[in-house]
């Protein structure tokens, strides 16, 4: 396949509102997703110990979907939908259900599984509206897309993070229940949420078109050539055989030992990877190198250098930020307001406490997005994105030394600054190493360094926490900020040659 098109023109700044204000409504149901998850889970009955596992769901779909539906995306058009637009449609009205479904749960287990449904459907949308800016902007104003995409990100977040204190100290709704069932405040913000969801991500359904295909785009191209099939196929047999052997061997550790059997999560991982590869294996022996499979196997161990760099960076990184998402409830009740009473009134004030805490760092985000384009142009984007990183792993260790819930707020100063480039400075890099061909597939693919350190962080947080932190669940936000801390070093070896410094058009 070929570029879309050979020389993209330039968009006004409504344009660019307009291809990411879905984002808007999407990160109000991510927003909603992080902040009261664990809140629901606890509130069904889950223990503290457990909740990383639970929350598992969550990376482990986007491990599935995102490189899938990238792919597919790259390969769909449809004439009065286009490329990705169908896949956003798809995304808003299933999210949209999930979000007014999820605090309505009876049972522990039914969150679960509707968190599986909610986070796919985010999944489903998201991962086009990255590639979308891969189509649709010229390199110079790719990290100005990824920006507005930020600025999106951040106001999102601010609101659906504040609704349920809104609701509960503005409208007088109440913010207790009895115990196993979820308060009215919080029912109350996800049905607003789903509302938003589907509106603005239709919003900009209608409202951006796409540009078609390229006459010579061949969507039924084998993955390699003839001469390349043997290389591969012993590529494929190799990767495979290791993996499973060592996820085998951790697992039987893991089973022998008597640790946490949350571990067994990474073995599986490993010996899913391997199986994956044998696959393509033996797709690749039998000369079906059109196959999906094959493709996908193909291009992940062929991915560009940048990306390469740019996974070690990822994998830091989000490692910190699903530690903060998981646990920052728990530490901020235990830690700072004293209760794990999770029907107390005291626990819900903490518990919408790191509500409003998490809408504060995104209105920081979106604020920063508009700046960081500027510090790139002045600086680079990797010196950009490593200051971040570094305001982000010292707001999160700071939580540690706070007594009072006020000073909280300037720890999520650290965290929004950081927040806004995660958003967008590795995408604006990546996106310039990219075949155009492949950008929604190697978006998809990128999203592996961020669900990857997610599974880990899921599979042995409970283990760290019981094992050496005793319990004391702050302790795994300052393990959290030194990740983020190793991050902001490991920027500096990222490769990016493109001049995309643009900032956001006035």
């Amino acid at each position: 396949m070929t570029e879309l098109t050979s020389q993209k023109p330039r968009l006004n700044f409504w344009q660019i509102w307009n291809m990411s204000f879905g984002f808007l409504g999407i990160q109000m149901g991510f927003a909603l997703q992080n902040a009261n998850t664990s809140r629901i889970f606890e509130t069904l009955g889950a223990d503290t110990s457990s909740l990383a596992i639970y929350w598992l769901a969550a990376p482990v779909t986007g491990l599935i979907v995102q490189p899938i539906i990238g792919y597919y995306s790259d390969r769909t058009w449809i004439p009065k939908w286009g490329r990705r637009r169908p896949y956003f449609a798809l995304g808003a009205i299933t999210g949209a259900i999930a979000l007014v479904l999820m605090p309505n749960s009876a049972a522990l287990w039914m969150a679960v599984g509707i968190l599986w449904i909610m986070d796919a459907s985010i999944n489903v949308t998201m991962e086009p509206f990255r590639a979308f800016v891969g189509d649709l902007l010229p390199d110079e104003q790719r990290t100005t897309g990824f920006a507005m995409q930020s600025f999106f990100i951040g106001i999102g977040a601010l609101v659906a993070s504040f609704l349920p204190w809104i609701f509960a100290n503005w409208l007088s709704i109440p913010n207790t229940a009895p115990e196993g069932v979820i308060p009215p405040s919080v029912k109350y913000s996800f049905y607003i949420g789903a509302a938003m969801y589907f509106i603005t991500v239709m919003w900009t359904v209608f409202s951006t078109k796409e540009y078609p295909p390229a006459e010579d785009e061949d969507h039924d191209e084998p993955a390699m050539t003839p001469d390349e099939e043997p290389i591969f196929t012993k590529k494929f047999s190799k990767i495979g055989s290791i993996s499973i052997a060592l996820g085998a061997a951790f697992s039987a550790y893991v089973a022998i030992s008597g640790i946490d059997p949350q571990l067994h999560v990474l073995g599986g991982g490993l010996i899913f990877y391997g199986l994956v590869n044998v696959v393509g294996m033996m797709l690749t022996k039998k000369g079906k190198t059109k196959a999906a499979m094959v493709h996908i196997v193909k291009d992940f161990i062929t991915m560009p250098k940048t990306m390469v760099q740019l996974a070690y960076v990822q994998f830091f990184t989000w490692f910190a930020l699903f530690s903060m998402w998981i646990y920052t409830t728990s530490a901020v009740t235990s830690h700072i307001y004293g209760t794990t009473d999770t029907t107390s009134l005291l626990y819900n004030q903490g518990a919408d406490m790191v509500g409003n805490l998490f809408g504060g760092y995104n209105g920081i985000a979106a604020l920063a997005a508009i700046i960081l384009p500027w510090i790139a142009r002045k600086t680079n984007r990797k010196i950009t994105h490593m200051l971040a990183l570094f305001c982000g792993g010292i707001g999160l260790i700071s939580m540690y030394f706070i007594s009072a819930p006020a000073w909280l707020w300037m720890s999520m100063v650290g965290v929004g600054i950081a927040w806004a480039s995660i958003l967008s400075m590795p995408y604006a890099i990546l996106s310039g190493s990219l075949p155009a061909e492949k950008m929604g597939y190697y978006m998809g693919v990128f999203n592996f360094f961020i669900v990857i350190p997610q599974i880990m962080a899921a599979s042995l947080l409970g283990f760290i926490l019981t094992t050496f932190f005793g319990g004391e669940t702050i302790m795994i936000l300052v393990t959290g900020g030194i990740s983020m801390l190793i991050a902001g070093f490991l920027t500096l070896r990222v490769e990016d040659d493109a001049d995309d410094h643009t900032a956001i058009p006035t």
